[in-house]
């Protein structure tokens, strides 16, 4: 199918549902400029004596807590990131009713940055920071500013007498997912009438699983690159995720 005939059979689906699931990984965020922090370049090993994903665990974060933010601050915090044509389509499609959940496995906030409402996020949120100790919340810049470091640079709470590491509210190697996450997340899969995956793999688990709850007839697979979940899909569309879906009419 050429892509002329892919992106009308793209808007067809749209317009025809009323009730669309869009399911996203990093690869709607990297048009935003932000990289994916699980790619390993030559340079890489002058810097890090881990793997990221042996760095962005759990057991690690407890263990070495600063190694752990000077990698997070280096790879995790991005400044000046906007919402790219993706986020602001899907929110479009959203406020005129025609999509219900926007289920996402990026953590940088940029899809409410567009203006969607309903953003379920499996593995948190870099802009939701909580001191371990005592509970209290803070936000991204406090966590990116060094000044709120202690010595070693780890975070520490401000609360008068409490003096506690802060830990970003992003879901770690080894950690559960949110219960409630999870829960609306499956609830929309099931209710959907049309789910769109974009800008993933779906080679991380447990996500990648959720997509087995979704019981709709339709099923679009949009990414750069071809994946082994490609048979699975209906409408396979290898492309940029913006591209795709900034050519989508809003009736």
């Amino acid at each position: 199918m050429e892509s002329r005939e892919q992106a009308q059979r793209l808007q067809q689906l749209i317009d025809e549902s009323g009730r669309i699931v869009f399911f996203g990984g990093a690869g709607v965020s990297t048009e935003s400029g932000i990289p994916d922090f699980r790619s390993v370049d030559g340079l890489y090993h002058q810097e890090w004596d881990y793997p990221p994903e042996t760095i962005l665990s759990a057991d690690f974060f407890h263990a070495n807590p600063t190694e752990f933010y000077r990698f997070y601050r280096a790879k995790l915090i991005v400044s000046g990131i906007k919402p790219n044509v993706a986020h602001k389509k899907l929110a479009e499609l959203e406020a005129a009713g025609k999509l219900s959940a926007v289920i996402t496995q990026n953590i940088d906030g940029l899809h409410q940055a567009a203006g969607s409402k309903t953003v379920w996020e499996l593995h948190g949120s870099t802009l939701r920071n909580t001191c371990t100790k005592c509970g209290m919340k803070y936000d991204l810049d406090y966590v990116a500013d060094m000044k709120h470091a202690n010595v070693k640079g780890i975070p520490v709470c401000s609360k008068p007498g409490c003096g506690g590491i802060i830990k970003p509210d992003v879901v770690l190697y080894g950690e559960g997912l949110d219960d409630e996450t999870v829960s609306q997340t499956i609830k929309a899969l099931q209710s959907a009438d049309l789910l769109i995956i974009g800008g993933t793999s779906l080679t991380v688990y447990p996500a990648a699983g959720f997509i087995s709850a979704y019981q709709g007839e339709h099923l679009v697979l949009i990414n750069r690159d071809p994946t082994e979940s490609d048979g699975i899909a209906d409408l396979v569309i290898h492309d940029s995720i913006g591209k795709v879906l900034g050519q989508v009419k809003v009736n």
